[in-house]
């Protein structure tokens, strides 16, 4: 079973300062796919593209994992509202040091590359929320 690629996706395989090839995400998604028809060989997929079937198939575990897929955004809807302060611990204070105000109630998480910042107090939803994918994010990276 022959198999084929847009002529720019078959030869856009970059080199890096090592001289192994970094191919984009388009070529790896579209090899994957093709991967994953029945009937197909990985191995001579690999080798009619010149490519190791070991990293064929690790491309094909990755595209059913989804990770080839672009990350679906979730419309957001901002919407101001007045609040009044009841608490005035809650209040931010000037810091004597440098002179920029300190908020009471910061969670700051750091995973990977991603760091995030929440300030007052989330519901425990938000923050389960939260949570979850930031630890699914730094498991998809290693």
């Amino acid at each position: 079973m022959e198999t084929t690629l847009s002529p720019e996706i078959a030869t856009a395989a970059r080199r890096t300062r090592k001289g192994t090839p970094n191919h984009p995400i388009e070529f790896r998604r579209e090899l994957a796919k093709l991967a994953c028809d029945p009937g197909v060989s990985v191995a001579r997929l690999a080798l009619e593209h010149g490519l190791n079937t070991n990293l064929l198939f690790k491309w094909r575990r990755a595209y059913q994992a989804g990770q080839y897929e672009p990350p679906t955004l979730l419309p957001v809807e901002v919407v101001h509202e007045e609040r009044t302060i009841e608490n005035a611990a809650a209040l931010p204070v000037q810091s004597q040091s440098k002179g920029h105000p300190v908020v009471a109630g910061v969670i700051e998480i750091c995973v990977g590359i991603a760091r995030v910042r929440i300030e007052g107090t989330p519901d425990a939803a938000t923050l389960r929320v939260v949570l979850r994918t930031l630890r699914a994010a730094a498991e998809a990276e290693t």
